[in-house]
């Protein structure tokens, strides 16, 4: 095999398997079925959005988590919003250490008849704040 074909086998072996893993990145996306939104998106036309799958970007409204204990779980119901638009969130399970008042949080469920998120186990992510915010470093006020 000369040294050209070679490279196009290199080249074409290549190409194939990135695209390989582009599709199947792709379809375990839609598989999943879940439609990522922020607060504001889904509450500007929540029947749309019923019993769909969703992973919905927000913050936790201050003074709004209530906790308590139902037999072996944990309950949580905390109001999440954005842009001046707010979804109530009910979920059993654990929270994540940076779960918090104010904290930007991404919980995936199902918005009900109610227009609430019923949250699925394990479907709280409270994303961390940046160690480099800009108004945090030294010499920046």
């Amino acid at each position: 095999m000369s040294e050209t074909n070679k490279r196009i086998l290199q080249i074409v072996a290549t190409v194939a398997v990135i695209g390989g893993a582009a599709i199947f990145l792709l379809k375990s996306g839609i598989a999943s079925g879940e439609v990522y939104k922020h607060v504001d998106e889904v509450m500007s036309n929540p029947g749309e959005w019923q019993g769909k799958r969703l992973q919905v970007h927000g913050r936790v409204v201050k003074d709004s988590i209530e906790k308590r204990i139902v037999g072996d779980k944990t309950e949580f119901k905390f109001k999440i919003q954005n842009n001046g638009k707010v979804i109530d969130a009910h979920y059993f399970g654990v929270v994540p250490d940076t779960f918090k008042d104010d904290s930007e949080v991404v919980c995936k469920g199902k918005l009900n008849a109610t227009n609430g998120l019923e949250v699925v186990p394990d479907g709280v992510m409270a994303k961390c704040p940046s160690k480099y915010d800009a108004k945090k470093q030294p010499g920046n006020s």
